[in-house]
């Protein structure tokens, strides 16, 4: 049996992104590892993780709470950077 800690590793998602999915998708936290590492799968996936970030941030500064925006938007950066965007090719 794995530990809740070697399914988040598994899942190429830090604790952070995990917890990003699980309030977005208000799912538990092994639930949302599982989900993220499936989504990051994919070019579709990719982008709907983007996406449940984005909407968290918008979220979060509409109920006021600018700190979780500000760290949620931090997340989203490093989120970016390590999983960029498909190149299209024309």
């Amino acid at each position: 049996m794995l530990s809740l800690q070697e399914c988040f590793d598994l899942s190429d998602l830090s604790e952070d992104e995990i917890e990003a999915i699980a309030e977005h998708e208000h799912v538990p936290p092994i639930i949302a590892a599982e989900l993220g590492s499936t989504l990051l799968k994919t070019k579709t996936g990719l982008c709907l993780l983007k996406l449940y970030l984005l909407e968290a941030i918008e979220k979060a500064r509409l109920g006021g709470e600018f700190d979780k925006a500000e760290r949620l938007d931090s997340l989203y950066s490093r989120f970016e950077r390590e999983h960029p965007a498909p190149r299209v090719l024309q």
